[in-house]
């Protein structure tokens, strides 16, 4: 028998399943979520798939073709929708919601739905699925030479675009830190290489999106101008790039919100020239927003920096904390701010208060633009615009230009906070359509259908009088419940004079009888449809507020931008006072003067008082190269990490961990510390750290401050030292900028002696006895051992191992000296030390750790035919292999020295 065509199985579906697949072929590739009556629904694939992603049931309706199979499907209420959104989001699915767009009641046969919006992890808006303190971004990215990039976040309308070179995609990403991320279908893998997006979605979008026409288009229509120049994008040759990944996003947008999309109302140009540079892998190392093990923000630089108590105070430190500045002038508006407010503490502490009664300005404005505000929304905008006009007065009591500036910012919003202070209750409710958040006294209508609906207390009792003096029974009374409506009640006791013929039986009791007349049956529909007359109103002025509110929004968008300022400079103050920090001096030459410098983590997670601090000194006297070595444990990591960090906090605009600090404005920080390796790249811990190194080496400036963590322990020996040497012959040489170079390699202290812009540090430490001390104190000069074997008992490793260890080390420190003993000495006979089994006792016996190694000579011996060489070439030969001797005892003397 013929398989039956898709049409014809869709004939054969009732009417809900084919308008769920009309509904699917919108989203194929998200989970469609089906309102049916206070339950979301999926079906077919979809219930199968969310029944082990969500932890639902699955059931079966009845029959989907008639008379033959069932259809899976899995369901959860309606008002979990958020809950149950944010579980496939996390789990890295898309949902699609299909609402009911019109009232069941008044249907004309299946109620009509509609996908109403498309949720990926870029474009979430509930308050329940983000952080209050983080932005979410959906990045664009077009790929070409130069690249564009753009990115906004739906929860605010914030939107960025940048032109930028290809090299510099994987940076940006790294910064920006997205959720979700589109590119055009045709973009090659190792332009947007899947190891990226571990943590972000990835969504491909037709390439005929990022076109230049397309876009430009796009994005003239959205913000309805001819021109983009007033953003600031004047030369269109540069800026089509970022634009063509601007329109792409907006696109994307507009065909899965299917709502307004006017709270991204600017697109703002960003300009990586004007901030301080950070790579990808500088970020992770230095754990600027997230620390490396974990991915947490907990135990981070912007952890530790985040005094703010308000959303977008976090949001806004966030963003300083990614982007740092490189212009001195804008770097010391921040800092005298702070210094500012640190000798005015009163001040700080009642802007602090106040802000811990701001609600989240810039989502409550985004959610009224785009029809989600409910009314507990506009109560919290409206009692966060009460305190504007206690924050001007606070203002008016500084100095500084920046603060001035943000006082002046700050539109009182007089008018509009009393409006809805008069209209909505204290306690609002979340829904417009049920009602009871209109105010008392605000709308003389709502008042009387209010009067009406509660039951008219004044015509019931006048109403229950005519009856009784019309009856002659004194025990009438009047009631209502909700089966029944309004009624008249004659107990049987009392019924000395029978009912008038207009009352009729409504209900019979035990003791009573119950009636209703014409008059009380018109009341009755009188308060009904008062009810429903009243909650039309409410939603009525409910809308009414909120375009009023939206006639302001410029300015309440601005001053939400003051009030997270405030929250960052306040809290960057505290932090100064608590931590006793002190005001770094910013100047543009490349220097780092820092006395008693402290790790700004470290420093709040150590017990107080516990940190040792250091002091910096780099620049062309001190040596723009340091040069740390010491053992493992005693700081070398700590003290460079600190170093960077101090540099980014200052260039933030922070008061810094120190006794005093000068800081040069550094261009772009390099980080390479640590190692690990990329397994999904194909990348050993060798090659990442190489690759590293190298991105360093072609990119860095004279400006640049560089950190070298360990560069060549990955292979071996001879091959990391040679290495590490000549990268740091060549940051001396050919670069020049501050660098700070930890190391095992002792050898490398020789070049102090041969490069005047070298200086040597170690870590102090103290022995005793078989014992040692790290005392974290950087001290010039070199290192004279790597105590290793120390640290591994300090580790817990087993005694037979560490003593096994220090048998070898003694035996390999014998064998170096016999290397420099006289030509013709007699050889050493190396000791037999026992060694251990793989029980752990002892057994066999090992005579050295590593054999000889074969001179190159050797292997030109092998190699040469001597019966066919002439006298003159063997002569010339000899020669040779003397001279390489020669040259290799100089350099097997220096590097002992």
């Amino acid at each position: 028998m013929a398989e039956k065509s898709k049409d014809e199985k869709s004939k054969e579906l009732t009417p809900m399943l084919r308008q769920y697949h009309e509904a699917k072929k919108v989203c194929p590739e998200a989970l469609l979520l089906f309102r049916m009556g206070d339950f979301y629904e999926l079906f077919f694939e979809d219930a199968t798939l969310a029944a082990q992603v969500l932890g639902l049931a699955v059931t079966s309706r009845d029959r989907d073709v008639k008379g033959k199979s069932k259809t899976p499907m899995a369901g959860f209420p309606h008002h979990q929708l958020d809950t149950y959104i944010g579980k496939l989001i996390s789990a890295g699915y898309r949902a699609a919601v299909c609402d009911q767009i019109e009232d069941p009641k008044k249907a004309v046969g299946i109620v009509k739905r509609e996908v109403t919006r498309v949720v990926t992890a870029g474009t979430l808006t509930e308050d329940a699925l983000l952080n209050p303190k983080e932005s979410n971004y959906l990045v664009s990215i077009f790929h070409g030479e130069p690249a564009g990039i753009a990115w906004v976040d739906l929860s605010t309308g914030k939107f960025y675009a940048a032109t930028v070179h290809s090299s510099q995609i994987i940076d940006q990403i790294a910064r920006i830190t997205p959720s979700e991320c589109i590119v055009p279908e045709s973009t090659p893998p190792d332009i947007v290489p899947a190891w990226m997006f571990e943590k972000t979605m990835l969504t491909k979008r037709p390439d005929w999106a990022f076109g230049h026409k397309t876009s430009l288009d796009v994005l003239l229509r959205h913000f309805g101008t001819t021109t983009l120049e007033g953003f600031g994008f004047t030369n269109p040759d540069y800026d089509a790039p970022a634009l063509r990944a601007s329109g792409a996003v907006i696109d994307y947008l507009n065909e899965t919100q299917k709502q307004s999309l006017e709270h991204i109302d600017v697109l703002i140009p960003y300009h990586t020239g004007r901030r301080l540079e950070i790579d990808s892998a500088s970020r992770r190392s230095l754990e600027i927003t997230r620390t490396m093990r974990e991915g947490r923000r907990r135990g981070s630089l912007l952890d530790v920096l985040d005094q703010c108590v308000t959303s977008m105070g976090g949001r806004l430190l966030e963003d300083w904390v990614a982007n740092p500045l490189n212009s001195i002038e804008e770097i010391d508006s921040r800092l005298v701010t702070v210094q500012e407010l640190l000798g005015k503490e009163d001040i700080v502490q009642e802007i602090r208060d106040l802000l811990r009664h701001v609600y989240d300005l810039e989502r409550l404005l985004s959610k009224i633009v785009t029809n989600r505000a409910n009314p507990r929304d506009l109560a919290h905008l409206g009692r966060t615009l009460h305190t504007f006009p206690k924050f001007r007065e606070l203002l008016d009591r500084t100095d500084s230009s920046l603060l001035q500036t943000l006082h002046d910012a700050i539109d009182p919003c007089d008018e509009m906070a009393g409006i809805l202070a008069a209209a909505l209750v204290d306690d609002c409710p979340l829904s417009s359509r049920e009602g009871e958040f209109i105010r008392n006294g605000f709308s003389r209508e709502l008042d009387e259908l209010r009067d009406t609906k509660s039951g008219g207390k004044q015509w019931i009792a006048a109403y229950q009088q005519q009856e009784i003096e019309k009856t002659g029974i004194t025990s009438l009374k009047i009631g209502f419940n909700r089966v029944f409506g309004y009624f008249i009640e004659v107990t049987n006791a009392h019924r000395e004079k029978p009912v008038p013929a207009s009352y009729s039986r409504k209900q019979t009791l035990k003791n009573a009888e119950r009636y209703s007349t014409p008059e009380l049956k018109e009341y009755e529909e009188k308060v009904l449809t008062a009810d429903e007359r009243a909650c039309e109103l409410e939603l009525s002025l409910f809308l009414e507020l909120r375009d009023q509110v939206l006639g302001i929004r410029t300015n309440i968008h601005k001053a939400a931008s003051v009030l997270a300022h405030l929250d960052v400079l306040c809290g960057l103050t505290v932090l100064a006072r608590d931590r006793n920090y002190c005001k770094p001096t910013l100047v543009p030459e490349p220097i780092i003067q820092i006395v008693d410098g402290r790790h700004p983590v470290l420093d709040v997670v150590k017990q107080d008082g516990s940190f040792v601090p250091n002091d910096t000194h780099a620049d062309h006297e001190s040596g723009m190269i340091q040069l740390i070595t010491g053992p493992n444990m005693a700081g070398k990591s700590t003290f460079i990490r600190q170093v960077a960090l101090i540099n980014i906090m200052a260039q933030i605009g922070s008061f810094v961990p120190a006794k005093s600090a000068t800081i040069g404005i550094a261009d772009r920080i390099f980080a390479r510390v640590g190692a690990s390796d990329e397994i999904s790249r194909g990348y050993s811990t060798f090659m990442v750290e190489m690759t590293e190194t190298a991105r360093i080496l072609n990119m860095a400036t004279p400006q640049s401050l560089v950190i070298l963590d360990e560069i060549g322990r990955g292979t071996s020996t001879y091959d990391g030292i040679s290495l590490a040497w000549a990268i740091v012959e060549y940051l001396h040489d050919r670069i020049g900028c501050r660098t700070f170079f930890a190391t095992h390699y002792h050898e490398l202290t020789d070049l102090e002696n041969s490069m005047d812009r070298i200086k040597n540090l170690n870590v102090a430490v103290k022995e005793w006895n078989d014992d040692i001390a790290f005392l974290h104190k950087i001290v010039p000069g070199s290192a004279d051992k790597s105590y290793g074997i120390h640290v591994a008992r300090l580790a817990g490793v087993p005694r037979e191992v560490v003593r096994r260890a220090n048998e070898i080390l003694a035996d390999l420190e014998e064998e170096k000296t016999g290397v420099e003993e006289a030509e013709g000495a007699e050889p050493r006979k190396t000791k037999k030390k026992p060694r251990f089994t793989k029980q752990g006792t002892i057994g066999g016996m090992q005579l050295s750790l590593f054999g000889p190694e074969d001179h190159p000579i050797l292997d030109d011996l092998r190699h040469f035919d001597l019966n066919t060489l002439s006298p003159l070439e063997s002569l010339r030969l000899l020669h040779q292999w003397q001279d390489r001797l020669a040259q290799d005892d100089s350099t097997f003397r220096r590097r002992q020295h």
